[in-house]
């Protein structure tokens, strides 16, 4: 199979289902944005990994693989990915695991008094640009929502939520344990 289909040179794609649309289209949007922090999250786990932290490293992954199946709902718009197909669904589940992680990484750090800046060392730096991506990709679904309170399920855009919070806390640990000071604002 070759990389490259020609079938988009023309400024359209296609959905889940065989519909084209144009990759101005807010779902492609949306999913664009997911990909985008899938992305920012394999360069915060190469961070994670050289800093040696096999923690962090493994939530990411964990992570990564949601995202994928987050993406395959976005592009989805006729909700034809059969229920049995796990590897494809994010739920509450996944979302109490994200809860899980920010309260057992929080319970080891200070508390905030102050907002702090974006950065400190690699690994940190990366999850906080993380945080970001992680948020236009909100953005995005919200915007996809607006046009159709459908489009998606509400875990979805729940899970999202939760893991800006996540990455956050995810980059105060990781400046944690590589001794790099949070610089408040």
């Amino acid at each position: 199979m070759k990389i490259y289909t020609k079938t988009g040179d023309s400024g359209d794609t296609g959905l889940f289902g065989g519909a084209r649309v144009s990759k101005a289209d807010p779902r492609v949007a949306a999913y664009g944005d997911v990909d985008e922090l899938n992305a920012c999250l394999g360069v915060a786990r190469a961070a994670v990994l050289a800093a040696d932290d096999r923690e962090l490293a493994d939530m990411l992954e964990h992570i990564q693989r949601d995202l994928f199946a987050l993406g395959a709902r976005l592009a989805d718009p006729g909700h034809r990915i059969a229920d049995r197909v796990t590897k494809a669904a994010v739920t509450a589940d996944d979302i109490a695991r994200l809860e899980g992680w920010i309260d057992a990484l929080e319970s080891a750090l200070p508390a905030l008094r102050r907002f702090i800046l974006a950065g400190g060392s690699q690994a940190g730096a990366a999850l906080h640009l993380a945080r970001t991506v992680c948020r236009r990709a909100e953005r995005a679904m919200v915007a996809l929502l607006a046009g159709d309170q459908e489009a998606f399920e509400a875990d979805l855009l729940i899970y999202v939520n939760r893991l800006s919070d996540l990455l956050f806390v995810m980059a105060r640990r990781a400046n944690q344990r590589a001794g790099t000071p949070e610089i408040e604002w």
